[in-house]
Order: structure tokens, then sequence, then C-alpha cells
């Protein structure tokens, strides 16, 4: 499968973006979707996961801040980005894994298979 990462920009602190990660291939039912994201000079980190049926997990510096969501018929995942803060700062990028990953595994960016290209938000004060 492949992903194509879209909806990065410029946004103020306390705004809102909403990113999209359109897959081609096999429909992403199959998969686990995330998101990651990487600021300058850090490691890439996890922030949502979402399988099927509505089951989804955060990083606790989003939590009630991001929302992921996926539509499987459009084969397309989603992160919605409120009250944006500048940490938020980072290139983001969707990732697809094989199967339902368990929870005790879907911060670990090795469990995914495939990845988008990334899209940058820059969060300014």
């Amino acid at each position: 499968v492949q992903l194509q990462a879209s909806g990065g920009g410029l946004v103020q602190a306390g705004g809102s973006l909403r990113l999209s990660c359109a897959a081609s291939g096999p429909t992403i039912s199959r998969y686990s979707m995330a998101w990651f994201r990487q600021a300058p000079g850090k490691e890439r980190e996890f922030v949502a996961f979402t399988w099927n049926g509505g089951t989804t997990y955060y990083v606790d510096s989003v939590k009630g801040r991001f929302t992921i969501s996926r539509d499987n018929a459009k084969s397309t995942a989603y992160l919605q980005m409120n009250s944006l803060e500048p940490e938020d700062t980072a290139v983001y990028y969707c990732a697809a894994a094989t199967g339902r990953l368990i929870l005790t595994r879907v911060r670990s960016s090795y469990e995914y298979d495939y990845w988008g290209q990334g899209t940058q938000v820059t969060v300014s004060s």
C-alpha cells in the first residue's frame, strides 16, 4: 500500500488543522493506521493510532486536542488537530501496519510496514 499525507501548513497557536492520509492499493480496512511526528533535532514520536470499530490510542500530550479517524470506504485516515501549540510543530507522518496491532506495540515505529512522505505542520506563537 502507498500512503500520501497532506493537510499540513502554518497556523497560529490555538488554531486547527486536519491531516489526511490517502492510501492506494488494498483497502485500509486490513491495516492499523497511525500518525507519528518528528520535530527538528528530535526522534520520531508516536502521536495517534486507530483500528477498525473506533479503537484509538493517543500519546498523552495530544489527548483531548487531537482526534484520529478513518474512512475505510475512502481508504483515508485523518488527524484532526485542535488547540495547536508551538510544541506540535513537526513533520507528521502517517503509517500503516498489516493487521491489528496490540496496544502495547502501537507506539513503536518498527511495527509499521508502510509510511507516507510526511507533511509539515508549523504552529506559531
